[in-house]
């Protein structure tokens, strides 16, 4: 501040900074405990693959599906004989409804033998 300022200007400077500081400690806070929060949640391993079809949902998509199991969805909507094309944003269940409505869980216990029959044989490792 020069020597000729207001004693008032020098309030207000004062008020600015410590405003200043005070925000900027704030989202340094949140931003310190949303890095904490997420910390722990890490993406699983690229090289590890689901493998219990039990799993699978009939409100899960096959694109979805296909994500979580490293399967090509172009290969279960093959196994289930069903376009892929304006068919990859339904779920299991839709699709049961429309290209099955006769048979009950016929399209999710589709995807699931289709799923097995892609999934690598499990490994038997030897060590202890």
């Amino acid at each position: 501040m020069s020597p000729g300022s207001s004693p008032a200007q020098r309030a207000l400077t004062i008020v600015l900074i410590l405003l200043g500081v005070a925000v900027t400690f704030f989202f340094g806070m949140r931003a310190l405990h949303a890095f904490q929060k997420f910390n722990g949640h890490r993406p699983p391993p690229p090289d590890k693959v689901e493998t219990d079809t039990e799993l699978i949902r009939d409100w899960m998509t096959v694109p979805y599906v296909a994500r979580m199991y490293h399967v090509p969805d172009k290969f279960i909507f093959e196994a289930l004989n069903i376009p892929k094309n304006g068919n990859k944003d339904k779920s299991l269940e839709e699709l049961n409804r429309e290209y099955y409505p006769d048979r009950d869980g016929f399209v999710l216990a589709g995807v699931k033998q289709a799923v097995l029959a892609h999934l690598p044989p499990p490994r038997l490792d030897s060590t202890p």
